[in-house]
């Protein structure tokens, strides 16, 4: 019997093959369709160029594109096609000699069988293994009927299925993007989209729509067009992914944050930081942070709200170098623009630094990713197999979200409290005419913890926590009541 891996052709996209679980089965025919500008070229040149370097021969077919226009693609990729053939079929001139006139056969009757047998006479000159058709547009035209255009489409594929030819035909699906015959005669269908959001870059995504025989990964999955080909983000499934760790408690970097915790946090959890703006929830995470650094492991942060430079000159006033545990290789820093980032491309981002023995990472905040989702629902949905991911891998997530507003009732702008295994609540509130911060947890999962509310500050001592405020009622609300008679030992001393 034949080796599985032998049969399949690789994509020369690696996300890709990823999807198809493994490529493309050799010696069939694929459809590939998408409007002009998603990468079909692109794509296309990638799987010859792939063949080539397993020393297939490679045969591209441009009815769409002139040779020039090819190689000048593949030039802004820094691709060389020394070694493919390349066959610029133009169409015939429509110009019939005066028997022709008499004939009952139209013009394109004659174009459809004359480009037919180009195309047959070019693969017999190559005999080649893999072939790129661009595009079926041209054919569609010439066959002016969905029964001719499917019987010419029949004639290829049992063409080069006598050859053992891999098969890759593009469509850019300019004229009668209803007719899906070519779907029902493609051993396997892809499409690629190309979205335009109302601010932003485009977003790339495609889907597989068919493939005979074969397990692939469903659903939508990112992509971008960058120099050097396309790259796919394929869609991220959880329960593909697994391992064994020690399931630790992590101690928190001060004893009174520790007794809030009741002990620490676990590793593999989520913990949601929650709070208006201001409270310090970036510089809260960092203390988590610099904690899981200092027993040894190794940690990364996404930051979407704040300058990197920024927030490298705030951890200091709190003392934490940043830049040296950066400079060490200790921990990674990554500004993510969400206008410009896939959700596809940022949840490998961070599969990337997991694989490479990251065991925590911080994002900072979850408003900022909100806005490379279509709708909230997909961002939960995005998070939920992100942090199902990281712990079945033994990794820690902290995660922020900004509640709008700063006292009293405050909403956030997407509830994603479900999926976090603990949650911490920060408010601003007014006592002794100042205005300070107060902490609580909310929701922990794996053990017990304290149901207090204590007041904190963050300087140049760090994270430093006060006593339970037991003397106060209302505190979450912002303006709290005195229920005590001693005021000045429920509160952190002024040491300005």
């Amino acid at each position: 019997m034949n080796d599985p891996l032998t049969e399949q052709a690789s994509t020369g996209v690696a996300g890709l093959d990823d999807v198809l679980n493994g490529g493309l089965t050799r010696g069939r025919l694929f459809l590939l369709e998408g409007h002009p500008g998603t990468g079909k070229t692109t794509v296309g040149l990638q799987f010859l160029l792939a063949g080539r370097e397993a020393g297939e021969r490679g045969l591209y077919v441009t009815m769409s594109e002139t040779e020039d226009e090819l190689r000048a693609t593949a030039a802004s990729h820094g691709w060389s096609l020394d070694g493919l053939d390349i066959f610029e079929l133009v169409p015939p001139e429509n110009l019939l000699d005066e028997a022709q006139k008499q004939s009952l056969l139209y013009s394109s009757d004659l174009e459809l069988g004359e480009t037919t047998s180009r195309i047959f006479e070019a693969f017999e000159r190559v005999r080649p293994d893999r072939v790129v058709l661009d595009s079926l547009s041209e054919i569609r035209l010439l066959a002016q009927s969905s029964l001719r255009y499917r019987r010419q489409i029949l004639t290829l594929k049992h063409y080069f299925s006598r050859s053992d030819a891999t098969v890759l035909m593009l469509d850019d699906m300019t004229s009668e993007s209803t007719d899906k015959t070519v779907h029902s005669v493609a051993h396997g269908a892809f499409q690629l989209e190309e979205l335009s959001p109302d601010y932003g870059a485009e977003r790339r995504r495609l889907r597989v729509l068919k493939y005979r025989g074969r397990h692939f990964r469903g659903g939508y999955h990112d992509f971008v067009i960058r120099t050097g080909g396309v790259h796919v983000y394929p869609r991220l499934v959880a329960g593909e992914h697994g391992g064994r760790f020690e399931h630790e408690v992590l101690p928190c970097p001060t004893p009174e944050l520790d007794a809030l915790l009741g002990g620490g946090i676990e590793r593999g959890s989520s913990v949601l930081v929650l709070g208006p703006a201001g409270t310090g929830k970036s510089l809260l995470s960092l203390t988590f942070l610099v904690g899981a650094i200092q027993r040894g492991g190794r940690a990364a942060m996404f930051i979407f709200d704040e300058e990197r430079g920024l927030l490298f000159q705030r951890a200091l006033g709190v003392g934490i170098d940043m830049q040296r545990l950066v400079d060490e290789g200790r921990l990674v820093v990554e500004q993510i623009d969400a206008a410009q980032m896939t959700p596809g491309e940022f949840t490998a981002r961070v599969r990337e630094h997991v694989e490479a023995g990251v065991r925590m990472v911080v994002i900072d905040s979850l408003n900022g990713y909100q806005a490379a989702m279509p709708e909230e629902q997909a961002l939960v949905l995005h998070m939920h197999e992100l942090l199902q991911f990281l712990n079945r891998r033994g990794v820690t997530a902290l995660l922020t979200v900004a509640q709008h507003g700063l006292v009293g009732d405050m909403r956030s702008p997407v509830d994603v409290t479900y999926l976090a295994d603990t949650v911490l609540l920060l408010r601003y509130f007014e006592a002794a005419g100042r205005v300070r911060r107060a902490i609580s947890v909310v929701k922990k999962r794996a053990s017990a913890h304290e149901d207090t509310i204590r007041e904190y500050r963050l300087g140049a001592q760090g994270f430093q926590l006060g006593e339970p405020l037991t003397q106060f009622q209302g505190v979450l609300r912002g303006v709290p009541t005195l229920v005590g008679a001693d005021l000045e030992k429920q509160l952190i001393p002024d040491r300005s």
